[in-house]
């Protein structure tokens, strides 16, 4: 195996702002895997909206807050990881040198005050936007023996991670009605894939002009300003939020389950509480993702079950081009990072 170099390149978010937040090193340090550490080389690296969130400071008021509180700058970002194993920490076991790894993005640190507490790569710790990153061995699972390539594997963890504990919250089950907003985004798209590995009769909502991925997989679709029609669904997973929320409420049966996981059209919404009770709706808010959930998700990368939409890939130094793509949402499904070549 190639030495592990002393120093390596990547992206350096200094402050919260906007892109010129983000600044390019050549002279990071590698660092080394300490006790249950696992050094990972990135081979690919998803782009997500939770990075840009992250970045201006969306999760927390005044603009200083990661995923758990306040951040600690500089902070390599990245959310996503496929890499390999490069280097061991003391006292890991039951993970191989040369294993190709993910780990989800939102991991679970129980505290005796906080059972359900959690921190998050790339926003309490350094992530996979450089060439290296550790991550504790027990957050690590091994991908070696699936046929999808490093950056479709780059580009599954926080979007598919996302999407299948929200179908596992909502528990989705073969046959049922499942409406998906923002279907061709990178979570909502991998929420269509996974419904339909589930069995169920997938519609999603979109803009019109995207849709060819939907279409060809069968998927109904339903206009991004259209009004989803009342009583006609038994799961609602949202990742959009504003305007048209009481819709997609209305869209549900009696007894139906809703799930969210994003706000990407705005966070407030405004809806009548009595159509939650009397029609028995059930609501989900979905981001901490039980080990065996995404272990699910493992799975299924493993075997090959579906393989994501990825429309553009970009070198790891043109992060603000990506990063601008996907919120402007010039393409569907996901938009991959790929870091240069490591020297030793």
């Amino acid at each position: 195996m190639t030495p592990v170099p002393r120093s390596m390149s990547g992206v350096q978010l200094t402050r919260h702002g906007g892109p010129e937040a983000l600044v390019w090193r050549d002279d990071l340090p590698v660092p080394r895997p300490q006790s249950g550490e696992v050094l990972v080389r990135v081979l690919a690296a998803g782009v997500n909206m939770t990075d840009i969130n992250t970045r201006t400071g969306w999760y927390g008021e005044g603009r200083a807050a990661g995923w758990a509180g306040a951040m600690k700058f500089p902070r390599v970002q990245g959310s996503d990881l496929c890499g390999r194993i490069v280097a061991l920490g003391a006292d890991v076991t039951g993970i191989d040198l040369g294993a190709r790894v993910i780990c989800p993005t939102n991991q679970h640190e129980p505290t005796a005050e906080n059972p359900i507490a959690f921190v998050s790569i790339g926003s309490e710790f350094d992530g996979a936007f450089a060439q290296y990153c550790l991550v504790k061995a027990q957050h690590l699972h091994d991908v070696s023996a699936s046929p999808l390539s490093d950056i479709e594997i780059g580009a599954m963890p926080c979007a598919y991670g996302t999407a299948h504990n929200l179908l596992t919250r909502a528990n989705v089950a073969v046959g049922e009605r499942v409406l998906v907003t923002g279907a061709t985004g990178g979570v909502g798209l991998a929420a269509v894939q996974l419904a339909l590995v589930r069995g169920a009769e997938v519609t999603g909502q979109c803009s019109l002009s995207k849709s060819a991925p939907l279409r060809a997989m069968n998927v109904a679709v339903l206009a991004r300003d259209g009004t989803p029609p009342a009583k006609s669904f038994d799961v609602v997973i949202d990742v959009v939020g504003g305007d048209g929320w009481q819709d997609r409420l209305d869209a549900l049966r009696p007894g139906g389950r809703y799930a969210t996981s994003g706000a990407v059209a705005g966070p407030m919404v405004r809806g009548d509480l009595r159509r939650v009770y009397l029609n028995d709706i059930t609501i989900y808010g979905a981001t901490h993702q039980p080990r065996e959930v995404f272990a699910g998700l493992v799975t299924i990368i493993n075997k090959g079950q579906i393989r994501p939409v990825v429309s553009q890939t970009y070198p790891m130094r043109d992060i603000a081009r990506a990063q601008d793509d996907l919120a402007a949402g010039r393409f569907p499904g996901k938009l991959v990072l790929i870091p240069t070549e490591s020297k030793a």
